[in-house]
């Protein structure tokens, strides 16, 4: 194992934790992100955790920058082992209210973000025997109101993995993907919907946190070496998803509640 990682949006947040866990044990990372002054920083810190690589820019929604952080990985580090599509972007708002171009933005960067970045990393995958590691979201499993393009997007990052798993299990490609729930993170800087009181709704959620990105990194870092291929980093995000499975009506009927609350506190500001 050459321990060779790239992680798409490492300018900051959960990406740049992810970087400096894997770096910890000696890794050399490539760092990717539409935020070069983040990504320098990232890298800084890298070197300071024991780990090196480079850093490159790249918008995880142009293939064509995606495919030269390949060639890039290819030749600054000689191919890589492991790839986090971690990238993504932040959205509210009821369906009613979101702009089909509010959808097309989502999809764009948290769905369409991830298959070109498996597409363009897997020949390199391939050869390594490596890995996939895919960012999406309890969004995915749970499906909550007032985001349903976000929720969308990160399904499927989910039904991608799983078609994933299964077909590059021969090319001995592993996968894995992992659903946080809302943590601590600078992830509302790119927030984007019709209404702004539900972007101080997200904010709470994600202040209120109990777990921050550093935990998650440390959580996935475990759990990628147990081979687990769903990774859920939070308790209350494991419960949630145990009660979809058992009772799904029950957890609707929750959601149903919480959609006539969020809009009486959206539509009294």
């Amino acid at each position: 194992m050459q321990n060779r990682i790239m992680i798409t949006g490492a300018g900051s947040g959960l990406g740049r934790e992810i970087a400096l866990r894997w770096a910890r044990e000696g890794w050399r990372v490539a760092l990717a992100d539409v935020n070069e002054a983040g990504l320098r920083e990232t890298l800084e810190l890298v070197r300071a955790a024991g780990g090196d690589g480079f850093f490159q820019r790249c918008d995880v929604r142009d293939y064509s920058q995606l495919t030269a952080m390949a060639q890039a990985c290819t030749e600054q580090l000689g191919g890589i082992d492991v790839i986090v599509n971690n990238a993504g972007v932040a959205s509210g708002g009821f369906f009613a209210e979101l702009s089909l171009e509010d959808w097309d933005w989502q999809i764009a960067v948290n769905l369409m973000g991830v298959v070109k970045g498996c597409k363009a990393f897997l020949p390199l995958l391939e050869r390594s025997k490596g890995r996939i590691i895919n960012i999406a979201s309890m969004a995915a499993l749970m499906q909550g109101p007032g985001m349903s393009n976000y929720n969308v997007a990160k399904a499927g990052v989910l039904a991608l993995s799983e078609s994933l798993l299964v077909e590059l299990r021969q090319l001995e490609v592993a996968v894995h993907v992992v659903c946080p729930s809302f943590f601590q993170t600078n992830l509302l800087d790119s927030f984007r919907g019709p209404n702004p009181a539900m972007k101080a709704q997200v904010g709470k959620l994600l202040e209120g946190s109990p777990i921050s990105a550093s935990d998650i990194a440390d959580y996935m870092h475990q759990q990628v070496a147990a081979g687990e291929f769903l990774i859920l980093p939070h308790e209350a995000g494991r419960e949630a998803w145990a009660l979809k499975r058992q009772a799904p009506e029950r957890l609707y009927e929750e959601m149903a509640e919480m959609a006539v609350k969020m809009r009486a506190r959206g539509h009294s500001k």
